[in-house]
């Protein structure tokens, strides 16, 4: 039994049917779709992406990312596509800078010692072993608040929507953090994450599927015999040597009987179902809500980039911008621009408050400041996408605390958490994260 049919849900269910097809693989969804947070919609009569936009293409050992290794097993290596250009920039002081070669999620390699000394060696590694910090910790007294404020934090808060001084390093960077427990300096931390990062020279950074992310999950929606939408999951609770969960609304509950349950469901919900499971507690998390606005406009002159990313200081709702059909060669249009703007920092919600009409004008004036013109044509097309506690809040020791929940779940039946809640952002970690938890329940299952 799968509950949730996110990206998550999905792997490990797809996973759970092809390692085990004798098995009765079942998968519970409270939407009316599959996908969770992937989804495409039509805007302008084209594609347009309501939540991620693409996956990672590499693993970090070099060979293809889970994501694209999915996408295949589904019949979809053929659909994969990269990035026509990947050159993005940041928007600071009135204008647009590239963003500095050679540097980790924004911190560069090198600096003058003379200017941080916080960063000359000292008596042992950055991090004693499994020490864990913010990322601003670590970063702001050996590069300066410059580096964080411009760069780091606009890139953070791309990815997870926070904030550099709040986010766990060994969540939102786990291979400085493992750099740094063999570092006496950030600028050999840095050096080691970068060179451990085995990818072939020129290779793309960033895949997609042409038509869209939802034929993935159509894909693997397709490749499961049993799919159940509509169907809150409202209790979880041992039975004999399995579980039953109550399915379904209040007023017409029913129950279901299970050898093994993986949970991939957001933090919140899952510490709801696994309250009534004894000695078990749920990882307490956070989570920022964010809104994504798309323009089709008129075809319009851009800067040559992919996009950009407006750090918290500028003053600006709006914190990236896609340029997507100069991003994506697959999605252009005759006659048409694409963009689609982000808004919502962790702890800056106030800003999603508007309505979609008014978030709209703010988001058209913002960027057109930013492009440093007078005003951004008439869209053909638009649409706002929101995404209410949409990307989790790492803090220091989330891995910890993680660890603890999957220790206390070994005592129970086969059962085990996957998602984003547990293991990271981004589609190639959930994954990961979902085949985890796949064959965790089937070891159980047969031992």
């Amino acid at each position: 039994m799968v509950i949730g049919g996110g990206i998550a849900g999905l792997a490990a269910a797809h996973r759970l049917r092809e390692r085990a097809p004798h098995l009765d693989v079942v998968l519970f969804d409270q939407g009316d779709r599959p996908g969770g947070k992937l989804r495409t919609v039509e805007l302008a009569g084209g594609p347009v992406e309501r939540g991620a936009e693409s996956f990672l293409s590499g693993d970090p050992a070099g060979g293809p990312s889970a994501a694209v290794r999915l996408a295949e097993q589904v019949g979809l290596g053929d659909a994969i596509v990269h990035p026509t250009t990947s050159k993005a920039a940041v928007a600071v002081d009135g204008g647009l800078h590239d963003l500095p070669p050679g540097t980790l999620m924004g911190i560069p390699v090198d600096t003058d010692p003379a200017e941080r000394p916080a960063d000359r060696p000292g008596s042992g590694p950055l991090l004693r072993p499994g020490e864990d910090v913010t990322v601003g910790g670590l970063v702001r007294p050996r590069r300066g608040d410059l580096v964080v404020d411009r760069f780091v934090e606009p890139l953070l808060g791309g990815v997870y929507a926070g904030r550099a001084d709040r986010l766990s390093l060994r969540m939102a960077l786990p291979a400085l953090a493992d750099a740094a427990e063999r570092s006496d300096t950030l600028t050999g931390a840095v050096r080691s994450a970068l060179a451990a990062r085995r990818s072939t020279p020129g290779a793309p950074v960033f895949s997609t599927v042409q038509g869209g992310l939802s034929r993935l999950v159509d894909a693997l929606a397709a490749s499961l015999p049993d799919v159940r939408l509509g169907l809150p999951v409202r209790e979880l609770r041992r039975h004999g040597t399995g579980w039953r969960l109550t399915v379904g609304s209040t007023r017409d509950a029913s129950t279901v009987d299970a050898d093994g349950v993986v949970l991939a469901v957001p933090a919140t919900p899952a510490a709801r179902l696994l309250s009534t499971v004894d000695g078990v507690a749920g990882v307490p998390l956070g989570y920022a809500s964010v809104a994504l606005v798309a323009l089709a406009l008129p075809a319009t002159k851009l800067p040559e980039l992919s996009g950009f990313l407006v750090p918290a200081t500028e003053g600006f709702a709006v914190k990236a911008v896609t340029f997507f059909d100069q991003k994506w060669s697959h999605l252009r249009r005759p006659g048409l621009t694409l963009v689609r703007a982000s808004v919502g920092r962790a702890g800056d919600e106030h800003q999603l408050q508007r309505t979609d009409p008014d978030l709209l004008d703010v988001v058209r004036d913002e960027v057109a400041r930013l492009l440093g013109v007078d005003r951004l044509p008439d869209p053909v097309d638009a649409a706002v996408f929101r995404w209410g506690g949409g990307l989790p809040q790492y803090e220091p020791h989330h891995r910890d605390r993680v660890a603890a929940l999957r220790a206390a779940l070994t005592a129970h039946p086969a059962i085990a958490v996957a998602g984003a809640a547990y293991d990271g952002v981004g589609i190639p970690a959930c994954v990961t994260s979902g085949w985890t938890a796949a064959d965790t329940l089937l070891e159980a299952l047969e031992g």
